[in-house]
């Protein structure tokens, strides 16, 4: 059993004050058990101004996190804000870790800080929990790969860093009070943890009947579909080229994505279209792969959400529940941003169990095999993803 205590404050600037907040809501450190750890989830001037070392220095325990656009805990939802989800085990154990500095596709830091923290868990960790930096020249799809090969498949859940900047300059991952830009900080988990995962994207009445094959790729850089250019292939739905030689509102239709290998289908944004017409999405686009194209809208985001939240309410019993939403569903609310967070408030307030919900820059979240292979790990885009401790 994981015993569960969520905390949250809006104080940026008055350190003292933002401690006294978070103690006062964990309500006493006597509660703790065996094994703990804090998640911690904040917009960046909490570190800018110093809450998040001296909160991370008074607490008894290892916190990892990220900061974020936007996130939630029980009681509180909004932008400006500091969210800590503690969960503490007799039965579970928890150990953390932080790699190196990462310049590249070279998976030495992770493989490091992986085998440092696992020593701590007896047996194999059977959860992995990721923050990973968004600015570093590499994809999710790295991080993703490198871990399940490291690892030997530990499912990983987790989440790329935002900010608040269009730039993304301040998105940072936080563990034990320092903040970095270009490390990756995580949780293994072990002993009796039983995680559960949930995701949603884009529901079957948004995306469009025709498929395609990706028959040329570099990377993340999708160049054609069924032997014609990506451009082409686009246009052929109906989508508009846009006068800089671009498509017309090109974030609001993601890929769906058929890695035809029996997993569930995985949601890629398109970026940018390059000079050469490619089309640059949010993570890998194998040849051979099928794809289709959905769009996504305000409406979309709350309803497949909610849906979601509503479904595993009523059919799971669980301690907690972890949840991350890519950014560019915040995007697409337009006029209402707070609408998703509000949305989940009000469902997880109602169910009375512990949760954190954080906005991210990418998603990692297993998916099973219609074949019966088990899980398999996946990095995601626009998707709204949940684990069920």
């Amino acid at each position: 059993m994981i015993k569960v205590m969520s905390a949250f404050t809006e104080e940026v600037d008055d350190i003292e004050q933002a401690i006294i907040d978070i103690e006062e809501q964990i309500g006493g450190y006597d509660k703790l058990l065996g094994s703990t750890i804090g998640l911690l989830t904040c917009y960046s001037e909490f570190i800018s101004s110093g809450v998040v070392r001296e909160l991370c220095n008074a607490l008894p325990f290892p916190v990892i996190g990220t900061t974020t656009i936007g996130n939630a805990v029980r009681g509180s939802s909004g932008k400006i804000l500091l969210t800590l989800l503690v969960l503490t085990s007799d039965d579970a154990e928890f150990s953390t870790g932080l790699s190196e500095p990462l310049t590249g596709a070279d998976d030495a830091p992770l493989r490091q800080a992986y085998e440092a923290a696992a020593e701590k868990i007896n047996g194999r960790p059977s959860f992995m929990l990721s923050f990973a930096p968004l600015l570093v020249p590499v994809s999710g799809d790295f991080f993703v790969s490198s871990f399940s090969d490291i690892s030997g498949g530990v499912p990983n859940f987790g989440m790329l860093a935002v900010d608040n900047n269009s730039d993304y300059k301040d998105s940072q991952v936080i563990f034990d009070g320092g903040a970095y830009r270009d490390r990756f900080a995580f949780a293994l988990a072990g002993g009796n943890v039983n995680p559960r995962f949930f995701m949603a994207s884009i529901s079957t009445e948004r995306i469009f009947s025709q498929k395609g094959v990706v028959t040329s790729s570099c990377g993340n850089q999708l160049k054609s579909v069924n032997g014609h250019p990506v451009l082409e292939y686009l246009e052929s739905l109906g989508l508009k080229r846009a006068e800089d030689g671009g498509i017309v509102g090109v974030n609001s239709f993601p890929f769906l994505l058929d890695y035809n290998d029996g997993t569930l289908q995985v949601v890629r944004v398109i970026f940018a279209i390059t000079p050469d017409g490619y089309a640059v999405c949010g993570g890998d686009m194998p040849e051979g792969a099928i794809l289709s194209v959905g769009q996504i809208d305000r409406d979309e985001v709350l309803a497949t959400t909610a849906k979601l939240v509503s479904d595993v309410l009523s059919a799971e019993k669980f301690d907690c529940v972890l949840m991350f939403s890519c950014v560019g569903r915040y995007f697409a609310l337009g006029y209402d941003p707070t609408g998703e967070m509000k949305r989940v408030q009000e469902l997880m307030d109602l169910s009375g169990v512990p949760y954190q919900f954080t906005y991210s820059g990418g998603e990692m979240c297993p998916v099973s095999s219609s074949r019966g292979e088990g899980l398999t790990n996946r990095n995601h885009n626009d998707t709204f993803i949940m684990c069920v401790l």
